[in-house]
């Protein structure tokens, strides 16, 4: 069962972070960004926030799972949700304990060679007549 797009709404308006929290859908899932990093997947419809030792003095005890098939454990945080407060929390202190991606490599600086043109002679001959 894919995720709702009604349910991202749902945790984007509680956690009342603006347009600092974006998603991205991802193979019918989500994918929650805050500051520039992923902090957490939604999948059927269910919030799985990546494990972190900040979010887990908030937190406490907390249940694992893993938001698809062969995934490691993420933290599964949907009783959250019923509280803004901790919930903004909760993601902000994710975000600052998270690395940065590192920058995507852009094609002008990329180190992988340009390749060379192969110019392909045409299969037209030009026949010798006699005379010339």
């Amino acid at each position: 069962m894919a995720t709702d797009l009604d349910y991202i709404l749902y945790i984007h308006e509680q956690a009342g972070l603006g347009d600092e929290l974006s998603h991205r859908k991802m193979f019918g899932e989500y994918a929650l960004y805050l500051r520039g990093r992923v902090i957490a997947f939604v999948c059927d419809n269910q919030v799985f926030l990546k494990p972190n030792a900040p979010a887990r003095q908030l937190l406490g005890d907390v249940t694992e799972g893993p938001p698809y098939p062969g995934a490691k454990l993420y933290w599964v945080i949907d009783e959250v949700l019923d509280d803004a407060e901790l919930l903004r929390r909760v993601l902000l202190v994710t975000a600052e304990a998270l690395p940065l991606p590192p920058p995507k490599k852009s094609k002008a600086t990329s180190s992988k060679k340009p390749r060379k043109s192969i110019k392909k002679k045409s299969g037209v001959r030009k026949s010798k007549t006699a005379g010339s």
